[in-house]
C-alpha cells in the first residue's frame, strides 16, 4: 500500500464559526494506481490533498482526527523537517493555476533546477541540464532554447507541462494533481491528461487526480472516490461508476456531462447548491438536493454500504439508484 488515508477530519476556525471541510475521509492508493477524487467546489477534495502534502494553512485550518499513512509512516506524526524530506522527493503536487504557482521573476529552468540543487546537491550547470532533460520529457519544444525563459512567456498548456516537469523532477512515488486541466481548452486538456497517464505508467507512480469533471477521468483513472460536503459518498472502480452509479449525487454528476447524442437538448444540472460547511444539514448532506430523499435521509448520516466487494455507496437507497 502506497498511501492510506484513514478517517481524516479537517476544520477551519473562522470569525463566523467552524467550517467542517473534511468529515471522516478514507481512501487508498497503490503503486501505479490512479485514484480520481470527484466533487463540486467545496466538497473537500483539495483540503484533503493539502493535508496529505502537509501544506494546509494552520491556522485557520486544523486536522482534528485521522491518519495519513504513506509507505507505512503516519505523516501526521512527523515533524516539519520529516515532512519536508518527503515533500518533493517522495510525493509531489501539481496545482491547477500554473501561472500563480510559478515564480514570475525566475526562469522556468531555475525553478526546475532548484529541486536538484536543494535535494541532490547538484551544481547549477548540472541542474540546468536536468531541467532541459525534463522539459524535453514533458514535450516542451526547443527546451534547450527556452529553459531561460519566464512563466509568462509560455502558454497555459506549456506552463502546466512545466508544473508536471517540476513534480516529476525527483521521480516521486506519489503525485497529486489538483484540477490540472481546469483553465485549459479541451484539446490541451486531453494532451495534458495523456502525458500524465503516460509518465505515470512509465515511472509506476501512484496518482491522485482531483477534479469536478467526470469526463476528464474516464480514460485514465482506475478507481473513483466521489466527495460531497467533506465525505466520500461513493467509491468504486471507474468502469462500475460509469456503467451504473450507486449514489444519486454521482448519478447527477454523470448526467451533467454533455453528450453528442443529446444535441439541442437542455443540459441537466443538479438542483440547488452545495451546503454551507458551517451548517451541514442533518442526516445525508445531499438530502436537500436529492430527488430520492426520504425521512431516514434527513435524520441519520448513512454509512458506506457495501454494494460489491470493490464498491461502496453512502445511500440508503443505493439499490434503487442502481436500478434507475
Amino acid at each position: 500500500m502506497l498511501l492510506e488515508v484513514r478517517d481524516l477530519h479537517v476544520e477551519f476556525r473562522t470569525r463566523d464559526g467552524i467550517a467542517n471541510a473534511v468529515n471522516g475521509v478514507s481512501y487508498t492508493v497503490d503503486e501505479g494506481e490512479t485514484l480520481a477524487v470527484l466533487g463540486e467546489s467545496g466538497s473537500g477534495k483539495s483540503v484533503t490533498a493539502q493535508a496529505i502534502m502537509g501544506i494546509l494553512d494552520i491556522p485557520p485550518g486544523k486536522i482534528t482526527g485521522g491518519e495519513i499513512l504513506f509507505q507505512g509512516t503516519d505523516l501526521l506524526k512527523l515533524k516539519e523537517d520529516g515532512r519536508r524530506k518527503i515533500r518533493g522527493a517522495k510525493m509531489a503536487m501539481i496545482f491547477q493555476d500554473a501561472l500563480s504557482s510559478l515564480n514570475p521573476v525566475l526562469s522556468v529552468g531555475a525553478q526546475i533546477g532548484e529541486l536538484f540543487t536543494v535535494h541532490k546537491g547538484m551544481s547549477r550547470k548540472d541542474a540546468k541540464a536536468k531541467a532541459v532533460e525534463l522539459m524535453d520529457r514533458v514535450r516542451i519544444p526547443a527546451a534547450k532554447e527556452r529553459v531561460g525563459q519566464y512563466p509568462h512567456q509560455f502558454s497555459g498548456g506549456m506552463r502546466q507541462r512545466i508544473m508536471i516537469a517540476m513534480a516529476l523532477a525527483l521521480e516521486p512515488d506519489l503525485i497529486i494533481a489538483d484540477e490540472p486541466t481546469t483553465a485549459l481548452d479541451v484539446t490541451v486538456q486531453a494532451q495534458v491528461m495523456e502525458l500524465l497517464a503516460e509518465l505515470q505508467r512509465e515511472l509506476r507512480m501512484g496518482l491522485i487526480l482531483i477534479t469536478h469533471d467526470l469526463g476528464v477521468v474516464a480514460d485514465v483513472a482506475d478507481k473513483i472516490a466521489v466527495m460531497y460536503a467533506g465525505r466520500i459518498v461513493e467509491t468504486a472502480p471507474v468502469h462500475e461508476i460509469y456503467k451504473a452509479p450507486a449514489h444519486p449525487y454521482t448519478k447527477g454528476l454523470l448526467e451533467s456531462i454533455p453528450r453528442l447524442d443529446q444535441k439541442g437538448q437542455e443540459l441537466y444540472a443538479i438542483k440547488g447548491l452545495p451546503p454551507n460547511l458551517m451548517h451541514i444539514p442533518p442526516g445525508c448532506a445531499f438530502n436537500p438536493r436529492c430527488p430520492m430523499a426520504q425521512d431516514v435521509c434527513r435524520a441519520d448520516v448513512p454509512p458506506l454500504f457495501e454494494v460489491s466487494p470493490t464498491r461502496r455507496s453512502a445511500c440508503y437507497f443505493w439499490k434503487e439508484t442502481l436500478d434507475g
